[in-house]
């Protein structure tokens, strides 16, 4: 039987390990500050943890400044899994899991538009419900959206009501991308997706909670913040994609 120890108001199974995952694709100014931020909330909670960096080919050199984190913080905390070219979101978890040796895996943007003090709060409301999915929501009272226009802040609502009217998911927020997963079931979650890119994160939790999975899911409200440094990857063909996805969603699911 695994041991625990104590952190704050909730018990720690020392035998979990949580896997934070972080694609990325030219994210050199961004990824020492994330990565400082998921150590400085992490290193004093007591889990034990590990970054897997999955860059695709970055051409603005975010490869070598891994590498230099990875030489700062040491190999058992900064794991390396770069792939040689940009082959999208999903296969990039696919790719991560295969070398993740967590149990837990925590999935998180790069940009800095996800803070690491979050993660802590996810584990502890894991482990209070034994939940199969905690997601970060921007749309439950102390969540929240800095740094967008009215445009955009009009776009990611009117997503996010169509999707709840014509889906009903058990789940506030459907397009984010800043989550934990029970190893096993992200991995079962990847395998019965199809959609790609833009769209991926919000088929895994309509399907986490539709009729063919039945997962727990559970919700921390965050505030999500407009990256910093770098350019936004969201354009016209990703909100093509979405409007395509919920259709085949809605006639799937």
């Amino acid at each position: 039987m695994a041991s625990m120890v104590t952190a704050g108001d909730s018990e720690i199974t020392k035998s979990d390990k949580y896997t934070i995952l972080l694609p990325t694709y030219n994210e050199r100014e961004n990824l020492p500050l994330i990565v400082w931020l998921i150590v400085k909330y992490l290193d004093n909670t007591g889990y034990d943890y590990e970054i897997i960096v999955v860059d695709d080919g970055s051409p603005d050199g975010t490869l070598e400044v891994a590498k230099q984190l990875q030489s700062l913080y040491g190999s058992n905390k900064i794991v390396l899994r770069p792939r040689e070219k940009k082959l999208g979101l999903g296969t990039a978890y696919m790719h991560g899991i295969r070398h993740a040796t967590g149990n837990f895996i925590v999935i998180m943007d790069a940009d800095l538009s996800h803070h690491p003090k979050y993660i802590p709060k996810f584990i502890e409301l894991q482990k209070a419900h034994d939940y199969d999915v905690v997601s970060g929501t921007r749309y439950k009272d102390g969540g929240g959206v800095y740094g967008w226009d009215f445009k955009r802040k009009l776009v990611s609502r009117g997503a996010n009501f169509l999707t709840q009217l014509l889906l009903r998911p058990g789940a506030s927020d459907l397009t984010g991308s800043f989550r934990l997963y029970k190893k096993d079931v992200l991995q079962n979650l990847i395998d019965s997706c199809v959609s790609k890119g833009y769209v991926f994160q919000m088929e895994m939790i309509i399907r986490s909670t539709g009729r063919q999975l039945d997962y727990t899911v559970g919700e921390v409200p965050i505030m999500f913040v407009d990256r910093v440094y770098g350019e936004s990857k969201l354009g016209g063909s990703e909100i093509v994609q979405f409007v395509k996805a919920l259709l085949y969603l809605f006639a799937t699911t």
